[in-house]
């Protein structure tokens, strides 16, 4: 894929469906007494992986376009794989599966592809483990071999690293455990699973603490068919977001974005440095805030403040680490992620990715063991790896928007892990 430095983007765009929100509709549609309708369902890779074990494990289910209806099986419908479900690149589908698997009375197999095989899975076979799960695998990783139980045990668990897979891993176990099963997050992660769960009639609780928040589901909750329409990925108009900002008349809306207080961080983090954002049409589907996103370019982009994100803020915005990275480039005093460290072990090492490629553009660049610091730079086109990761491919499509003749992204296919048509859309708002 070639990109060339562009003048501006101009026009209305509309996005994927958020990909977190979709794996978690159907998950808990398969799992729910009655028909689910989710529209807007997000046309990628990923969430095909989930729709396809689910697929594996019985459920039924119809898909037009971006409109997915599935009949549900309850919570003890599913039947016992008669193959390995494949996860492709996805670690929410293995991780949110896995606490749903850990409480049927079968056993299952849980495969991915060669970068999900890498990622780590020991964080949620421990909590798996003691609720009564048993899980094999190689050291940690993929393949999962999990012989569930019908009955799992309650537990109390204190998430050790912030992670909303983690999180709702352990509270979808939770739905087949006897009494209550805890989370206790010391740490903010996004929160959709608790607003779908609730939305499909489960009990569950939230209570702040004075070190976090206390989430606790109960193991008699059924759940109740409903029908959900997916906001547009916030994940996804950050690229846009970001290049709209720095490239001096651009002028970008795009509407139904998910404003989810738990996944709009980099919206602040844009504002803080300086990006001229207007909200319209705010208001609320199926649990879930949603707005029209209005970027104007031509703003002074700079640090007033601090120019280093860190701390809580960082568990939000996780995903959205790269663009930032990128945007840091145009920005005066440039930008210092820390507390990033969870990106080491990502589809690729997205800290070790982005600053490669950042240096091959002729940027000043800084590592750290978990972020980097970026300077204000002139970019010029070269040629970019992708390492096979999507948010790496879209990143540095981008900042070739910025640079200085051509910029040549190997393996930009990879994009379609999440925003399948990335490229026609970009294309679609660019004036050169």
């Amino acid at each position: 894929m070639i990109v060339k430095s562009a003048k501006r983007l101009r026009g209305k765009i509309r996005l994927p469906g958020d990909k977190s929100i979709s794996h978690r509709a159907v998950m808990l549609s398969a799992l729910s007494q009655g028909t689910s309708r989710i529209s807007n369902f997000a046309a990628s890779a990923d969430c095909t992986s989930t729709l396809n074990c689910l697929s594996g494990l019985g459920v039924e289910f119809e898909r037009e376009t971006d409109q997915v209806t599935i009949t549900g099986r309850g919570k003890r419908g599913l039947m016992m794989p008669s193959a390995p479900l494949d996860c492709g690149n996805s670690g929410t589908t293995m991780r949110l599966l896995s606490g749903v698997l850990a409480g049927q009375p079968f056993e299952s197999v849980l495969i991915g592809d060669e970068s999900l095989s890498k990622r780590p899975m020991k964080r949620i076979i421990v909590p798996l483990t003691e609720m009564g799960a048993e899980i094999d695998s190689i050291d940690g990783h993929a393949p999962l071999t999990i012989n569930g139980h019908s009955n799992l045990r309650s537990i109390e668990y204190r998430l050790p690293v912030a992670s909303a897979q983690l999180k709702s891993c352990i509270l979808l176990a939770g739905l087949f455990a006897d009494g209550e099963t805890t989370v206790i997050e010391t740490v903010p992660t996004r929160d959709h699973t608790e607003r779908m769960l609730k939305g499909f009639g489960v009990n569950l609780r939230s209570t702040e603490l004075p070190d976090g928040t206390r989430i606790s589901i109960t193991g008699d909750s059924e759940l109740s068919a409903c029908d959900v329409e997916v906001p547009s990925d916030v994940s996804s108009a950050a690229f846009f977001l970001a290049a709209a900002a720095c490239l001096d008349g651009s002028y970008v809306e795009i509407p139904n974005v998910g404003l989810n207080p738990t996944r709009a961080g980099v919206i602040d983090v844009l504002r803080r440095f300086g990006a001229d954002f207007e909200m319209r049409d705010e208001s609320e589907s199926g649990g879930e805030p949603i707005g029209t996103i209005i970027v104007k370019g031509g703003s002074s982009l700079t640090s007033s403040r601090d120019n280093t994100v860190k701390g809580e803020i960082v568990a939000n915005l996780i995903d959205e680490v790269p663009i930032l990275a990128v945007f840091g480039t145009q920005v005066e005093g440039g930008i210092e992620i820390r507390d990033a460290g969870e990106l080491r072990v990502k589809e690729s090492d997205r800290i070790a990715s982005v600053v490669e490629n950042l240096r091959r553009m002729g940027a000043d660049v800084e590592e750290f063991e978990d972020g980097l610091k970026v300077g204000k730079s002139d970019l010029a086109g070269a040629t970019i790896d992708s390492f096979g990761d999507h948010r790496i491919a879209m990143a540095f499509a981008i900042a070739g928007l910025f640079a200085k003749g051509e910029t040549v992204i190997g393996g930009a296919e990879c994009a379609a892990v999440s925003f399948p048509g990335f490229f026609e859309v970009l294309d679609s708002v660019i004036e050169q």
